[in-house]
């Protein structure tokens, strides 16, 4: 059975655990003190590592579920072995390898906030080190807390901004339609949670039917209709080019913490 070790025990790393399959796999955490350790150990009942050593000495692959500054300290006083999977944002292959050597093994992850409720979109990369069936484990292990999609490291930037940050821009959509639906004389409550049903069955129907979104906006706009009045005034205050500036305003923050 493969022993799987958390160096960290923030929400993310908590929301994996939990995902997780605790009769297929062991689990070790670790976190920053052995208070802190002990408590979070027990409330994911896993086992709590009496050191951030002994955690590598005894894992089979080590998470760094961390933030990014603090991994330098981490990987800088403790020698790592082991496939090393690192969720901590902005930190590159390159960084990681740095911090390390050339020849270790590294696995870059970006989930999402929804892994707390085991839908998370996550990216994925590798390094030339990381064997097929590590890679292969890593996946699965993410794919139990939602969808893994490979993509190439240059694309991190636009996966965060297009996954990892807009969580937030859908909530503001929801609850600007709420908002509307209070305007016209709807209870808060009753509104967000007939708006968030649509939104849901909305994306499974662009999954599901595996057309392209704009040929489903048309589907649902009849000629003159109460619908392609609302697109048309969408489309005159700028909506598409606005959620555009968005995702790129969100890829170029990204970039200018990398510089």
């Amino acid at each position: 059975m493969i022993t799987i070790g958390f160096i960290g025990a923030g929400k993310m790393a908590s929301a994996i655990i939990n995902g997780l399959d605790k009769k297929q796999c062991q689990i070790q955490l670790s976190a920053s003190s052995a208070h802190s350790t002990q408590k979070h150990a027990q409330a994911l009942n896993v086992t709590a590592a009496a050191s951030h050593n002994d955690l590598i000495q005894s894992s089979d692959i080590i998470v760094l579920a961390v933030k990014p500054h603090i991994i330098p300290s981490v990987l800088t006083q403790h020698k790592i072995d082991k496939p090393i999977v690192s969720i901590a944002a902005g930190m590159t292959l390159s960084d990681l390898a740095e911090l390390t050597s050339p020849t270790q093994p590294l696995i870059r992850v970006m989930p999402n906030i929804n892994a707390t409720i085991q839908k998370a979109t996550t990216g994925i990369t590798r390094n030339e080190n990381v064997s097929d069936d590590t890679f292969a484990t890593v996946v699965s292990i993410f794919e139990r807390v939602g969808s893994v999609h490979e993509i190439a490291e240059k694309d991190f930037g636009t996966f965060t901004a297009l996954a990892g940050s807009s969580p937030a821009y859908i909530y503001m959509f929801i609850d600007a339609m709420s908002r509307a639906g209070v305007l016209h004389g709807m209870p808060k409550d009753v509104s967000t949670k007939i708006v968030s049903e649509t939104v849901l069955a909305s994306a499974e129907m662009v999954l599901k039917s595996g057309e392209n979104p704009w040929t489903l906006v048309d589907n649902v706009s009849s000629p003159g209709g109460t619908t392609v009045a609302g697109v048309v005034s969408l489309e005159q205050h700028n909506f598409v080019a606005t959620v555009i500036d968005a995702i790129t305003a969100t890829v170029e923050k990204n970039n200018q913490m990398r510089q």
